[in-house]
């Protein structure tokens, strides 16, 4: 779904070190610990469709659940890389 959108933007939430061990090409890096302070201005326009994943779920949600208070109105949360079938970039 994420791919089909051409404005979609593609979050893993993960820390920077599990990012580098493998993360689903065309994601950004904004790890949940700094979250509040990269994500408005990393993602600037709240009406784009927005993905979120991490490694098995929980911190996506927490980062959706954060979008949302923010006022994102297109946040979508994909889950955790642990399910994805997909090749993973390095």
């Amino acid at each position: 779904k994420f791919m089909a959108e051409k404005r979609a933007v593609l979050i893993d939430v993960r820390e920077a070190d599990e990012y580098a061990g493998g993360h689903i090409k065309g994601s950004r890096n904004i790890p949940l610990s700094k979250f509040d302070k990269i994500i408005t201005s990393a993602v600037t326009d709240k009406t784009m469709p927005v993905y979120v994943y991490c490694q098995s779920g929980g911190r996506s949600s927490q980062a959706a659940s954060k979008l949302t208070k923010l006022g994102y109105d297109n946040v979508n949360n994909i889950g955790g890389i642990g399910s994805y079938k997909g090749r993973l970039e390095k």
